[in-house]
């Protein structure tokens, strides 16, 4: 066959209409997942349903990424008139809808400045090099200002330098040699922190609840200790709230729940309410670091995710609905505390809002994968956050049956592996 009758094929071939299955994804794709063996192919709201028609209750919201659930009716609108307008612009030029996002985002944060880019490892990246670029402008070359302190089983993304700082060996140890100049200390411990941070520090990046190391939260002693070694040695504090932001613990972001102000705050996942968008917030001093030319990105700032992420944080930033979190909180402690009291499968229940962590212990200690197996199969999709723990990330406006139906489901699944 010809190019030439190769390329015709290929035009006339409406691949729409294609029929795929589960089995295509593991002839075309590159297997860095591996995913559930069924294809969803309808949301709306918390409610989901696959090829064959079956209904599933999503308490996973896509990794705490649809915020509003599935197909929400102003995001659909804002998406669909940003799309008769302008799609696009190289980084040359600016437009309306990524003003706005950042005027939005300033004035219900403690931000001056915001850099827009396509994920949470993006936003990350951008607050790493920031921070080693202040430091470098600030105490010059010679001071060696330059290292950073993460914490042990953290996850701040899967580029090269968000791994290493990551502090979890499986992502990262296939990828040496790995950046220098980060060190590891464990979640929570503040003399342990305090013998790594120095002069040459140049950034403390952490996260307020760990969510992939076990949605763990920080102790609020903890922050604001890190906040005074910050202080003390002239180091940023980089909160990621990656998956924390965007009304996920009951506040736009969880830094608000405390008195501990970061110099540095990236949002993604959430922010977009299922369009990727991720941002970088600063102060104007710290981000003057950062000149024309010194990072960028091609698709930071797209009219369409902006325009979208506009209107999440309208939304989401009201009172009632910060509120409705909080009280679906308690709702789903309940529920898991209920199901623990029956089958006593838990050995803690913790996290905030609607970010929630349910440790494992006995027979299903680090059988987390074999629990949401069988949860697909009742129709409820439930995330992992490591081996040992259920993690729930739902729409925060999930309604209450819902909740209270996955749950039953839930149960339902432990009651068959029990």
């Amino acid at each position: 066959m010809t190019i030439q009758q190769n390329n015709q094929l290929t035009e006339n071939h409406d691949y729409s209409k294609l029929s795929v299955n589960r089995s295509c994804f593991d002839e075309w794709i590159v297997p860095t997942y591996a995913p559930a063996d069924f294809v969803l192919v309808k949301g709306q709201g918390s409610e989901l349903f696959d090829q064959e028609g079956k209904h599933y209750i999503d308490f996973a919201g896509g990794i705490a990424v649809n915020a509003l659930g599935h197909a929400h009716p102003e995001l659909v609108k804002t998406l669909t008139e940003q799309a008769q307008n302008v799609w696009h612009l190289a980084n040359g030029y600016t437009n309306e809808p990524v003003l706005r996002l950042a005027k939005q985002l300033i004035d219900n944060t403690f931000a001056e400045k915001v850099f827009f880019c396509n994920s949470g490892a993006e936003a990350n990246e951008a607050a790493l090099k920031l921070a080693r670029k202040y430091a470098l402008d600030k105490f010059g070359e010679s001071a060696n200002k330059s290292e950073i302190v993460a914490f042990k089983n953290a996850f701040h993304g899967r580029t090269l330098f968000t791994v290493t700082a990551g502090g979890q060996p499986k992502y990262s140890h296939d990828f040496a040699p790995l950046p220098t100049g980060i060190h590891h200390s464990p979640y929570n411990d503040l003399a342990s922190a305090e013998a790594l941070i120095g002069e040459k520090t140049c950034a403390v990046i952490v996260e307020p609840i760990q969510g992939e190391g076990g949605v763990i939260p920080a102790d609020p002693g903890f922050l604001a200790g890190l906040r005074q070694l910050c202080d003390k040695y002239d180091a940023i504090l980089i909160y990621d709230e990656v998956q924390t932001g965007v009304g996920r613990a009951g506040k736009l972001y969880a830094y608000m729940h405390g008195d501990v102000i970061p110099d540095i705050l990236t949002t993604a996942k959430g922010l977009g309410g299922g369009f990727p968008i991720g941002a970088m917030l600063t102060t104007d001093k710290i981000g003057k670091s950062f000149g024309v030319g010194s990072h960028g990105t091609t698709y930071g700032g797209n009219p369409l995710a902006t325009a979208v992420a506009g209107k999440v944080i309208s939304l989401i930033n009201q009172p009632e609905l910060l509120q409705g979190v909080i009280a679906k909180h308690e709702l789903f402690r309940k529920g898991l505390e209920s199901i623990n009291q029956k089958y006593n499968i838990f050995n803690a229940i913790r996290g905030q809002g609607l970010l929630i962590g349910a440790e494992l212990k006995g027979k299903f200690t680090d059988n987390a994968k074999d629990i949401i197996t069988h949860a697909n199969r009742e129709g409820v999709l439930v995330l992992m956050a490591g081996p040992n723990v259920l993690r729930f990330a739902p729409s925060l406006i999930i309604p209450d049956e819902l909740i209270i139906e996955g749950l039953k489901r839930l149960e339902k699944t432990i009651g068959i592996l029990v």
